[in-house]
């Protein structure tokens, strides 16, 4: 089996590590961390007014991120093999979405399953923010396993399931 998880250095993505190893140990693993250009970050976060800064040099700073995104993945892959997978490194440059992203790479390398954590986001903040495993999710042609952060599963572990009368 070969999965891809999606890793950001954060928590929920490190209980992703954590699940996928639990539910397939020794499963071939590519951990994938997306960055984004910065060009498309000032695009952005200008939205649209043309305020991207003068004088900076774009290349040097994609380099950077390029940099830091593969140390990440390193990093994921390192926690993931410690966590008994067969882990690997791998980072996209962004293009669309970081759904987008995902759902690119898991085909390229014919990934069986698709491991994501999540924020645990719900209501209002969910439609707001979005959600990389809620786009994912919906657009996959593989299975997607979510796994959600420890604080959130025990948050949600105290409370009764909908319709539970009990």
């Amino acid at each position: 089996m070969a999965i891809v998880i999606g890793y950001d250095g954060s928590s929920d993505a490190q209980a992703a590590i954590e699940g996928a190893a639990r539910l397939m140990p020794g499963a071939e693993a590519v951990v994938l961390t997306v960055w984004e250009p910065f060009e498309d970050v000032i695009a952005r976060s200008a939205a649209g007014f043309d305020l991207a800064p003068v004088g900076v040099d774009f290349v040097e700073i994609d380099r950077q991120y390029e940099r830091n995104a593969s140390a990440r993945a390193a990093e994921g892959a390192e926690r993931a093999g410690a966590a008994g997978l067969r882990a690997r490194p791998r980072t996209h440059k962004r293009q669309a979405s970081i759904a987008a992203a995902i759902l690119t790479e898991a085909a390229e390398l014919e990934a069986d399953a698709i491991v994501l954590g999540t924020r645990g986001l719900s209501g209002l903040k969910s439609a707001l923010l979005g959600s990389v495993s809620h786009a994912v999710l919906q657009h996959a042609d593989r299975p997607v396993i979510v796994i959600p952060s420890p604080q959130l599963a025990e948050r949600r572990g105290r409370r009764r399931p909908a319709g539970d009368a009990h």
